[in-house]
């Protein structure tokens, strides 16, 4: 159950910065530095999700 919440929480995780990328994209002035960090960020999350996912198997 543990390993179920933690997907869960990451996934959340993961969501929010979806919509933060998203608003920074619609931004006039976005900003490409903050925006390449976000998405590592973003994969770093799904990449743990999948290897816990992976794990439960």
């Amino acid at each position: 159950m543990a390993v179920e919440a933690r997907i869960r929480e990451l996934g959340s995780r993961h969501e929010t910065l979806d919509r933060a990328i998203q608003d920074e994209i619609r931004r006039p002035a976005a900003d490409d530095l903050r925006l390449a960090e976000m998405k590592r960020k973003k994969l770093k999350l799904k990449e743990e999700m999948e290897s816990l996912r992976s794990s439960l198997n």
